[in-house]
């Protein structure tokens, strides 16, 4: 049924904790609605949901310049990724 796709361990587990993640920002707002805006150190009004994506959308970045610039093992950019969002959600 999903042979279309080349699913592996890896993959699985990435979309495991981005739906996790998901779901967890999802039922913190429907139990504390609108209780997340504040203003960061960007200067931006954010919201858990906006800070959730600019976390992803770093980790992306730095996982792709890593592998463009260092190649394998990635615990590297992990380690920077998971700092990164705690950073975003701490300060932004």
């Amino acid at each position: 049924m999903f042979g279309w796709m080349a699913w592996t361990w890896p993959t699985g587990l990435f979309f495991i904790g981005l739906f996790t993640a998901m779901g967890i920002i999802t039922f913190i707002e429907i139990k504390y609605p609108g209780t997340s805006e504040r203003k960061g150190a960007l200067g931006l009004t954010t919201t858990r949901g906006d800070r959730l994506f600019l976390s992803l959308l770093g980790a992306t970045y730095i996982f792709l310049a890593w592998l463009f610039f260092f190649g394998s093992p990635l615990w590297g950019p992990l380690a920077i990724s998971v700092g990164w969002g705690l950073f975003c959600f701490w300060k932004v």
